[in-house]
């Protein structure tokens, strides 16, 4: 296949590293706006670069890792040029957006496929497996943690959509892949005690909701910027049989306040492409799959617009203090 990557940043040069040793990848080309940067890693990956336009027109496939206020019309032009796509979550941060690009694949017939990486985590699918096969019995609580281990740089932020919509919609996307059930109300809450760029930007470096499920299950989901103990996901599924945690071993950043129990470990999490290798080169993996018509699309632009509107329900929460339906 001759793949096509968008955006040569941090996580577009992580993806663009895999897509150059994969078997299936016949050619890779590279484009960013900043045109320096993409022959810098093309270079160091033996790929080409080029134009958005010539890649619209020339390869197989299309990987979105550019900035999040370019993905919907990314998405758009890749659904009318009639590529599969993959693309960095979110599509928009505006929902009204999403549903534009999304009705763009529909009307098109093309495969978008959205980076939540965790549904292609060992831990968070055994995890599945495990109480969608009823070992856990009756699931009554969920507790979620994603913990940064230093927060972004402040011009991150207006680019983000801030904490809720950046960090914990991977935790609702988690919980609805997990269960299959849909979150029917909210309550957020944040606080900003850190450095002054979060409350400057309208944000918070620390945020917890309470959600409901349809089935009456209680989650909760905590995220933070400041975790220096190191980068830090869990999941905590108790169930009536049996209590399993996702993200637990021996690079977990907690240490035991108990008499013999463990201590931090030496090498902890550094961060999310860290924490998520396995996860990041999974989906990629399966994403050439999909474009080739070999298997399903595991995480569609649908999905990742039913995670978004809980981001958005939470972050009404937050900044009226009142729980809030879905």
């Amino acid at each position: 296949m001759r793949v096509g990557l968008i955006g040569a940043g941090r996580i577009g040069s992580f993806h663009a590293s895999v897509l150059a040793t994969a078997d299936d990848v016949e050619a890779l080309f590279i484009a960013d706006a900043d045109e320096q940067r993409a022959t810098t890693l093309a270079a160091r990956l033996n790929a080409g670069t080029t134009t958005v336009d010539t890649l619209l027109r020339t390869v197989d496939a299309l990987v979105i890792t550019t900035p999040t206020s370019t993905h919907a019309d990314l998405v758009t032009r890749a659904a009318r040029a009639g590529l599969p796509a993959f693309c960095e979550k979110p599509v928009a941060l505006d929902p009204r957006r999403t549903r534009q690009a999304l009705s763009a694949v529909e009307e098109a017939g093309t495969l978008l496929q959205l980076g939540f990486q965790r549904r292609f985590d060992p831990g968070f699918r055994a995890a599945r497996d495990a109480l969608r096969s009823g070992r856990l019995g009756r699931v009554h609580t969920i507790r979620a943690v994603t913990s940064d281990a230093a927060p972004p740089p402040a011009d991150f932020l207006p680019l983000s959509g801030g904490l809720i919509r950046d960090c914990l919609i991977h935790d609702f996307d988690t919980v609805r892949w997990l269960t299959g059930r849909e979150v029917t109300e909210v309550y957020a809450r944040g606080s900003a005690g850190g450095a002054a760029f979060f409350r400057e930007a309208g944000d918070v470096d620390t945020a917890a909701a309470l959600l409901t499920l349809d089935d009456g299950t209680l989650v909760t989901a905590t995220a933070t910027r400041y975790n220096g103990a190191g980068h830090d996901v869990r999941m905590e599924l108790s169930g009536e049989r049996d209590q399993w945690v996702v993200g637990l071993g021996d690079r977990t950043p907690t240490t035991s306040a108990e008499p013999g129990g463990p201590g931090a470990p030496e090498r902890p999490w550094a961060d999310f492409l860290e924490r998520f290798d396995t996860a990041y080169r999974a989906e990629l993996a399966h994403f050439l799959r999909a474009a080739r018509g070999e298997a399903p699309n595991l995480c569609s632009g649908q999905e990742g617009l039913a995670a978004q509107l809980i981001a958005e329900a939470c972050e009404l929460s937050r900044r009226e203090n009142r729980p809030v339906r879905l």
